[in-house]
């Protein structure tokens, strides 16, 4: 007998693949089965699942200014160096829920909130104040 194993999922989650779509955890999936049975149901109207959200854009620096053009040439004009190039800051959820009604929630499921989803969150609603993000903890079964 043959055993594959994957490799550890991080804070010991276990990836779960249900549709062909591999969850982080167990619970995520879950929750991807209830959000399918609201959508059965009516009251949900489309799941997007791991939605990515621009929460800071890619931005040069060199010479004390600063630009988000990084499609530009990449030598700074003032000393005629490359201009290092910091990538965007990105924040990818597990969920974007549109409802019958319309509006829309941003989901992540969480077992815990760590430092980094902390730091995400704040600048998520900074950016995104129009969207609401709701951390969700349990699933129905």
């Amino acid at each position: 007998m043959i055993h594959q194993h994957s490799p550890a999922a991080k804070y010991g989650n276990k990836k779960t693949v249900i549709d062909g779509i591999t969850f982080d955890s167990q619970l995520e999936a879950l929750r991807y089965i209830e959000l399918t049975r609201l959508k059965q149901a009516g009251i949900v109207k489309e799941i997007e699942v791991q939605p990515e959200f621009e929460l800071q854009p890619a931005y040069w620096k060199c010479c004390g200014e600063v630009s988000t053009n990084v499609a530009s040439k990449h030598i700074c004009w003032m000393c005629n160096k490359k201009k290092p190039i910091t990538r965007a800051i990105t924040y990818r959820a597990d969920f974007r829920v549109t409802y019958a009604d319309g509006h829309q929630e941003i989901e992540d499921v969480k077992g815990m909130e760590t430092a980094v989803f902390k730091l995400k969150k704040k600048l998520f609603e900074y950016r995104y104040p129009d969207l609401t993000l709701k951390i969700v903890t349990k699933v129905r079964r």
